[in-house]
C-alpha cells in the first residue's frame, strides 16, 4: 500500500518491489477484501487513495517503518563489532542532504544512515526505543508531538512560518504576501498523514473565516497540480520552487512550525548530541538562505537565523 501511495500507480510500485503487475494487484485486492474497502482510486493517471486508503496509510506508514527499522537491526548485528553505526531520522525536509554530508564529513568511519517518515510522532518514538540516535522533526503549531519523557529537544527555530504554493499565474502569485482569505475559493491539496497538519490548517482557515474545498494527497506529488492551477497547497519556507510555481509568504504567519532534533537523554554512540546539532544547523541555514522566499522574509523579519549562513 505505501509502495503505491508514493510511486503514484500500481505499476510504478510492482516495479520498485520487483514483482509482477498482475501480482501486486492480486495482493491489493486482497488487502481490500479484507478491510471491506476500495482503497485506491484506478485513474489514467494512476493510483489515487481513496479516505479509506488514507486512513488506513496514517496506520500503515508507522507499522512498515518500524518493520524496516527490525530487519535493519537484525542485519547489523554481525556488523557491529567492525564499526560504529549512526542512525538519524528526518521529516521531509531540504536540510536532510546537507545535514548527512556533514555527519559523514565528520564522522568517516562512522557508517550514517537516514530514514524519513512523514510522522514525526513516529520518528520520536523510534528514537526512543533506540532504533534511531536523533531525529530531525517539525511540531505544528497548536498540535503539540508525543516527545517521549527520555529524550532531550535540541531546538533549532522556535517559530518558523509556513508558506503557501500556487501557480505563478494565481491573481494573488502578484503579490509579495497573501492573505488566507484570498485563497478562500481555491482547492487546498492536504497530506492528512503528516502530524498535526489538518489540524494547523483548520485553525487558519477558522481564523479567515473560509471553509475552502479540500483535496488529499502527498505534497511531494503535489507539483503538477499546483503549475496547473488546480490547487495551492502549504508549504515549507525552504521548499524550493519549479517551474510555473510561486512560493509566498501568508499575511501575519498564521501556519507555523517549530523544529527540533530529539535524541535519547545521553550522548549517541558515534557523536554528541551538540556536534550532531551543530551540523543539522548548519545545513539548514544553508537551504534557508538559498531559498529566495524564505531569504526575503528573513531580512524583512530580522530572523530567526543569522545572516550570512
Amino acid at each position: 500500500m505505501c509502495a503505491i501511495a508514493d510511486a503514484g500507480s500500481v505499476r510504478k510500485a510492482a516495479r520498485q518491489l520487483g514483482m509482477t503487475q498482475p501480482s501486486l494487484t492480486t495482493q491489493l485486492h486482497r488487502i481490500e477484501k479484507a478491510l471491506g474497502g476500495q482503497l485506491f482510486f484506478r485513474e489514467p493517471s494512476g493510483s489515487r487513495p481513496t479516505p479509506l486508503g488514507h486512513s488506513v496509510l496514517c496506520r500503515a506508514r508507522p507499522i512498515v517503518a518500524e518493520m524496516r527499522a527490525l530487519i535493519d537491526e537484525v542485519a547489523s548485528t554481525s556488523q557491529r563489532e567492525q564499526g560504529t553505526r549512526l542512525h538519524i531520522g528526518s521529516t521531509n525536509s531540504p536540510a536532510v542532504a546537507g545535514w548527512l554530508r556533514r555527519l559523514r564529513v565528520r564522522l568517516p568511519q562512522t557508517d550514517t544512515t537516514i530514514r524519513t517518515d512523514v510522522s514525526a510522532n513516529a520518528l520520536l518514538h523510534m528514537v526512543a526505543t533506540g532504533q534511531l540516535d536523533a531525529a530531525f522533526v517539525h511540531e505544528v503549531e497548536g498540535a503539540p508531538l508525543r516527545v517521549p519523557d527520555s529524550l532531550a529537544e535540541h531546538e533549532l527555530i522556535a517559530r518558523e512560518p509556513q508558506f503557501i504554493a500556487l501557480a505563478d499565474t494565481h491573481p494573488a502569485a502578484a503579490q509579495e504576501v497573501i492573505r488566507v482569505a484570498d485563497l478562500a475559493d481555491d482547492q487546498w491539496m492536504v497530506d492528512p498523514t503528516v502530524d498535526g497538519e489538518w489540524a494547523g490548517l483548520r485553525r487558519i482557515w477558522a481564523a479567515a473565516g473560509i471553509n475552502p474545498r479540500v483535496v488529499h494527497g502527498d505534497y511531494l506529488t503535489t507539483v503538477d497540480l499546483v503549475t496547473a492551477g488546480e490547487v495551492v497547497t502549504p508549504c515549507q519556507p525552504t521548499a524550493r520552487s519549479r517551474h510555473g510555481m510561486a512560493i509566498r509568504p501568508l499575511y501575519g504567519d498564521p501556519l507555523a512550525v517549530r523544529l527540533f532534533m530529539a535524541c535519547r537523554q545521553d550522548d549517541t554512540p558515534a557523536a554528541s548530541a551538540d556536534d550532531l546539532f551543530a551540523d543539522l544547523t548548519a545545513a539548514y541555514m544553508e537551504i534557508a538562505w538559498a531559498s529566495d522566499a524564505y531569504r526575503a522574509w528573513l531580512v524583512r523579519h530580522d530572523g530567526p537565523l543569522p545572516v550570512g549562513s
